[in-house]
């Protein structure tokens, strides 16, 4: 039987992934608060990733100009 551990705390939470939902209703949490923890992760943007925009950084092209 595999054991899963819940995301926020790392406690194990043994039972079958059949009766997960009976055992664990904040699966794949172990509790609400640590349902809401992972909420609020989101919410303020932890999760996030970070994204590199290359063109944004990228020196002007001097023959692009319209200089008279």
């Amino acid at each position: 039987m595999a054991q899963h551990c819940c995301p926020i705390c790392q406690q194990a939470m043994p039972g079958s992934s059949a009766t997960q939902g009976a055992e664990w209703p904040n699966y794949p949490f172990c509790s609400r608060k640590c349902r809401l923890v992972d909420l609020g992760r989101w919410l303020n943007g932890t999760y996030a990733e970070k994204i590199h925009d290359e063109s944004a950084h990228a020196p002007e092209d001097p023959s692009s100009t319209d200089e008279y």
